[in-house]
């Protein structure tokens, strides 16, 4: 029999589950940079802790692992920041993704009254851009973070069917 992901608030008990997990799944990215010092690798469990009383963040559990998690917050304007996606590898690219992200909008839409979304990613992400442009989000900036590395920044605006 298999078991499905659930998707729900993160605890403090899943905090250390996070943390590994955010581990893993930043080695790339730190790869990319050339940068082992990335805040997603040096991020200590009691900031973590600290970050779950403030921030809406998620968690996909797979029984009792969390094998996903995904942050966000919304500025006085309305604008909510969504940031660190992670997917276990090992359930990557069967959709879990977009149904973290979906979920957080959901979230930061009824909870905290968010008008738009937001969010970062390298350019070199290409899976990355796919998804979030099939999911709506589209590119309004680009900055070069360093010579062969730069970052795109992804909107969207929360539709009339979403807040429904």
């Amino acid at each position: 029999m298999g078991m499905s992901v659930t998707i729900d608030r993160a605890s403090d008990a899943d905090a250390e589950q996070i943390l590994k997990l955010q581990y893993l799944c930043y080695q790339p990215e730190a790869e990319l940079q050339g940068d082992y010092t990335i805040a997603p690798l040096t991020q200590t469990l009691a900031e973590l802790q600290a970050e779950l009383r403030e921030t809406c963040i998620l968690v996909a559990r797979l029984g009792a692992e969390v094998v996903g998690s995904v942050r966000g917050t919304v500025d006085a304007d309305g604008t909510a920041t969504v940031s660190r996606i992670i997917v276990h590898p090992r359930m990557q690219r069967h959709g879990l993704g977009g149904r973290l992200l979906a979920a957080v909008e959901d979230r930061l839409t009824a909870e905290r009254a968010a008008a738009r979304y937001r969010l970062r990613t390298s350019r070199r992400g290409a899976e990355n851009l796919r998804l979030y442009r099939r999911l709506g989000y589209v590119p309004v900036t680009t900055e070069d973070v360093a010579r062969h590395l730069g970052r795109v920044t992804l909107e969207k605006e929360v539709t009339l069917a979403a807040t429904a």
